[in-house]
């Protein structure tokens, strides 16, 4: 692309109103008197435009028009606002500085996700995301639907494609193990997402008039319940315990919501356990980073985006780096206090890992880690799980998952505080509460079936025991007071008569009449 600078402008007309603005590419050359991209009237106000080679317009005046014009593979990204074209640009003259600006010019589905990643995934996805969208792409996308031509793929198309998915079978990577042998509607819902992402993104570019899964129909996910400790079984789980370390990592996930990274991330500069903190009940951690091994390769593309800090290798020739990172969400930065027989815990296991550190001098390496092996590296996630899998193999236990005691703790305190989400929200680092009540609608289901209980038994039943319970005496007195009432009716009644008898015997006539019918009687 020739060196240039991407500017605002409209066509010179007799108007001193503009019909159309778009962004072009002006070159950078004394010779031109002034050169621009010709806009055309049909095209949105807010436009960009890209081309491997300028289109020239000399001007001899402000209201002459275009004398001549060349243009050789334009592309436009088209969006609905000026502002968000102006935003745009920024980034493109951004990306032109440091060489990393690409022409979209993809014909097939596998062309469309390379530009796809190189342009977007980049700028927006975190470390694992990268690594999880770019296994899905070379695993259930390339194989099957890559090398068709973009604009040969209708809905039609991609509907049999998300079908027959549900025949191909998983693959099982380096550090993921797949638990079903076929792939799941819920694995084929996640590459509905990301493909649906890049085909809008494609429609922006104008690659593509619309996106093919935008309706798209997917294989119904049926939601399997979590399966989690009740707190009887997880006490059984900490007295059969014999391991400290995984003694301690339990209690942290359980008493913290913690994920396994966020707690393998901890550092003691983010723990206060002074004895005043314990003793005011005020001992927290503060989570700011978590540890993940990440590959060199999605590093390298992502320019170390997140990355807090990189361990040094144990052998190394090889593709991956254990990282500090920065955390999924901004909402996973947070503060949590902790009970204090857990802080009393982490009290002894630094007065542990101090003596460690005098042991072995300064063959130690100090990264301030809680979880920390005898000479202080870094422990990863799978220490843990295997340690947490014997356990409960030992012992007999219910078969969960490490992670599944951050669902136990949520589920927990959602009891204990009568369905605080907020409250809960604030300790999980969820970035919606939104998601703490579609995760664990059954227990606020439960709380709803206790209210209307209570409510029974406040309202209902004590009315209903309020009418049986009505004493007889007090049956017979309301008798009594509605006889008193018939008996003063009658008598008012009686008066009535006697009066209007009298007012007839005043009229001498009608007093006449009365006597002779007396006497005919």
């Amino acid at each position: 692309m020739p060196a240039g600078q991407l500017v605002i402008l409209c066509p010179v007309s007799s108007s001193s109103n503009c019909p159309s603005i778009s962004l072009g590419l002006r070159p950078r050359s004394p010779v031109v008197k002034r050169s621009m991209f010709l806009s055309a009237a049909s095209l949105e106000v807010s436009s960009l435009a890209y081309a491997p080679s300028v289109m020239r317009a000399d001007v001899s005046s402000e209201t002459s028009a275009f004398s001549r014009y060349s243009l050789i593979n334009e592309a436009w990204e088209t969006y609905p606002t000026l502002a968000e074209a102006k935003k745009r640009k920024n980034e493109v003259e951004y990306q032109q500085d440091q060489g990393t600006f690409v022409i979209p010019s993809c014909k097939t589905l596998d062309e469309l996700l390379e530009e796809y990643i190189a342009i977007y995934g980049v700028n927006t996805w975190a470390l694992s995301t990268y690594e999880a969208r770019k296994s899905m792409i070379a695993n259930y996308v390339s194989p099957i639907i890559g090398d068709m031509k973009i604009a040969d793929i209708t809905p039609r198309i991609m509907d049999k494609y998300y079908r027959d998915l549900l025949k191909v079978k998983s693959v099982s990577t380096k550090f993921h193990t797949c638990r079903t042998e076929y792939v799941t509607p819920s694995r084929i819902r996640e590459i509905h997402k990301m493909l649906s992402t890049a085909f809008s993104q494609a429609v922006k570019w104008e690659l593509i008039p619309r996106n093919p899964v935008e309706h798209a129909t997917l294989p119904k996910e049926e939601k399997k319940e979590r399966a989690i400790w009740d707190t009887t079984t997880l006490i059984k789980a900490l007295d059969a315990c014999e391991d400290d370390m995984l003694k301690l990592a339990i209690n942290l996930a359980f008493s913290c919501s913690l994920r396994m990274g966020e707690m393998l991330g901890l550092t003691w500069d983010c723990v206060d356990i002074s004895q005043t903190s314990i003793d005011e009940g005020k001992a927290f951690i503060y989570v700011n980073k978590e540890l993940q091994r990440a590959n060199r390769e999605a590093m390298e593309a992502l320019s170390d985006k997140d990355v807090i800090f990189k361990f040094p290798p144990v052998i190394k020739a090889t593709n991956t780096r254990l990282v500090l990172k920065t955390p999924k969400t901004k909402t996973s930065v947070r503060k949590v206090f902790l009970p204090k027989t857990v802080a009393e815990m982490l009290v002894k296991h630094k007065e542990s890992q101090d003596e460690l550190k005098e042991l072995f001098g300064p063959e130690y390496f100090d990264y301030g880690l809680v979880f920390a092996t005898t000479n202080g590296r870094p422990v990863e996630g799978q220490i843990i799980n295997r340690a947490f899998h014997q356990l409960i193999v030992d012992n007999d236990l219910p078969h969960v998952v490490f992670h599944s005691l951050r669902h136990s703790s949520i589920t927990y305190k959602l009891k204990l505080n009568g369905g605080d989400i907020k409250a809960v929200q604030g300790d999980s680092g969820h970035a919606q509460a939104k998601m703490v009540t579609d995760q664990y609608s059954h227990i606020l289901d439960d709380d709803r079936r206790v209210n209307a209980q209570r409510l029974e038994d406040a309202f209902y039943a004590s009315r209903a025991e309020t009418e049986e319970e009505t004493p007889v005496e007090e049956v017979k007195e309301e008798t009594k007071v509605t006889e008193v009432d018939v008996e003063v009716t009658e008598q008012t009644q009686q008066q009535a008569d006697q009066e209007l008898l009298l007012k007839l015997l005043a009229n001498p006539e009608i007093a006449a009449l009365l006597k002779t019918l007396a006497k005919n009687l």
